[in-house]
């Protein structure tokens, strides 16, 4: 069982109805046990909100590639070892196969596909294009959600900074030293990184 500032839940409950009802629970603060049944919940998903219905058990990179049809987040390891599953929740890069998907209520999960704005892509993911920072492709998004964060912190970052901030990611391919000729290119420039208020 979970427990924490929840909503009762109503299995057919409609977006808008689980938002009021989350909004009312907030006000109260009044612990809501969860589970073991499936519970539905809204989730702030790159800028939109959508209603999820999954166990408590469930994880954010299940409920995101599963439920969501979102799979440009990857599973690698599942146990928080390669970062290929990274997604930032509140602007904090995140393990997602490490979270648990009730655990991001009330937060402002991105991912890969929430980076670019307005069809145009964002200057990580056309950098890691240009110099070809990618070669299987299965630890891109993980890479390039770290290394937009880091941009978005920093717009002069270092080669340190940059071996930092990917220093917990695992790349079979070895494509490091691109990864790194891909960050440090931005230098200067204005970065759209994540909203940390």
């Amino acid at each position: 069982m979970l427990s924490g500032a929840a909503i009762p839940i109503a299995v057919g409950a409609t977006l808008d109805e689980l938002n009021a009802q989350s909004r009312a629970v907030a006000a109260t603060n009044d612990p809501v046990a969860f589970g073991p049944a499936a519970a539905r919940f809204p989730l702030s998903i790159n800028g939109s909100m959508v209603a999820v219905e999954a166990s408590p058990a469930t994880t954010l990179v299940e409920v995101l590639r599963q439920h969501l049809e979102l799979t440009g987040t990857k599973v690698g390891c599942d146990r928080g070892a390669c970062s290929a599953c990274t997604v930032w929740l509140d602007g904090e890069v995140v393990a997602s196969c490490m979270t648990f998907a009730l655990d991001a209520r009330g937060k402002k999960v991105t991912t890969i596909e929430g980076l670019p704005e307005n069809g145009k892509l964002h200057r990580i993911q056309q950098a890691f294009i240009d110099h070809d920072a990618l070669q299987c492709g299965f630890c891109t998004p993980g890479m390039v959600m770290s290394c937009a964060a880091l941009v978005g912190r920093n717009a002069n970052p270092a080669l340190d900074d940059v071996k930092k901030a990917i220093s917990g990611h695992l790349c079979r391919c070895g494509t490091y030293n691109n990864i790194f000729t891909a960050v440090l290119s931005l230098n200067g420039q204005a970065t759209g990184g994540p909203d940390n208020g």
